[in-house]
């Protein structure tokens, strides 16, 4: 477990924008993932999807690393934003696309 939990870590560091889901962007594996997969579709968020059915550590490993017993779990710049729940509502409000317009404008 501690390999997952490390590889999780230097994932989300190495990388901008994280979804841990259940499936890959192109093929969800469940509805959740689906859902936050359109999100950032919809606003054109560039991300790593890491599909956590291929390992059973690294499934278990994002639920220990951020504490959350869900998936998927999106990570913008190291940081844990949530599940599924939490990004459609962020996204609903706006609260999501004004997170990505300030923690992504230095990439630009």
């Amino acid at each position: 477990m501690t390999d997952a939990i490390d590889s999780i870590r230097r994932t989300v560091s190495e990388n901008t924008v994280v979804l841990f889901m259940k499936g890959t962007a192109e093929q969800p594996q469940c509805g959740f993932s689906n859902q936050v997969v359109r999100i950032l579709d919809h606003l054109g968020v560039e991300y790593l999807d890491v599909n956590v059915l291929a390992d059973e550590d690294l499934r278990q490993g994002v639920k220990d690393f951020a504490n959350w017993p869900t998936i998927p779990q999106l990570y913008v710049k190291g940081e844990f934003i949530g599940g599924c729940d939490i990004v459609r509502e962020m996204f609903q409000t706006g609260e999501l696309k004004t997170l990505f317009d300030e923690k992504l404008a230095a990439n630009a």
